[in-house]
């Protein structure tokens, strides 16, 4: 894991970057969401934003541990933080196939009612200011804004 402050290229706020890597273990996953709301927190104060990131984050790692890695603990998870200004970038990752996000049902219509997952897709585009996939969903890109 890594934090260090960093030159925005052409511009004149600086930018914070915290890279962290853990096994792909469910048990791993309070630590990461806990270094994220700590730097939430020293960066912007307590906004009550920092609780919808800790959803958020908790909802994204968890896919990323349970389906991208099969909870596999010889697979790896990033989550990279990138926080510049008023706006905190985070990224999650996973070395599995990925999966096609828009196949996922909503879960307020009726197809996605009755379905055993995709709540937390649900949730996170909720609590989240933008959320892109990458990487073929491999990869979930969650934007805060302060």
């Amino acid at each position: 894991m890594s934090s260090h402050p960093t030159p925005g290229a052409g511009q004149a706020q600086p930018q914070t970057r915290l890279d962290i890597s853990i096994p792909a273990e469910v048990s791993r996953i309070a630590e990461v969401v806990d270094k994220v709301v700590a730097l939430t927190c020293q960066l912007h104060g307590q906004t009550g934003k920092e609780h919808e990131i800790a959803l958020a984050l908790t909802e994204a790692l968890a896919n990323a541990v349970k389906h991208g890695s099969e909870n596999d603990p010889s697979r790896n998870v990033q989550c990279q933080v990138l926080a510049e200004g008023s706006s905190m970038i985070i990224t999650v990752r996973d070395s599995g196939p990925g999966f096609n996000p828009g196949s996922v049902a909503n879960p307020l219509e009726s197809a996605g009612l009755t379905a055993d997952h995709g709540r937390g897709l649900h949730m996170i585009r909720q609590l989240m200011d933008e959320v892109r996939f990458e990487r073929n969903g491999a990869e979930i890109r969650m934007v805060k804004r302060f």
